[in-house]
């Protein structure tokens, strides 16, 4: 199934987006997919969720504070 730039189009409601971190970060939430349906979780639910096929891969970069 390819992606497209269309994929990527979709409303993303200002309120949402977090402008701080949780004070328990184990309560992220988390988006899974099962059976290509989405699930909301929490990020401290991840260990269970994990197979030992499993890759993660994981995103260390900042955010560049500026404004364009």
């Amino acid at each position: 199934m390819p992606l497209t730039l269309d994929d990527f189009d979709y409303s993303l409601p200002e309120a949402l987006i977090a402008q701080a971190p949780l004070a328990e970060r184990a309560a992220s939430r988390l988006m899974t997919l099962r059976e290509g349906q989405p699930e909301d979780r929490a990020f401290r639910e991840l260990p269970q969720l994990l197979r030992p096929e499993d890759l993660l891969v994981f995103n260390d970069t900042r955010v560049l504070h500026a404004r364009l």
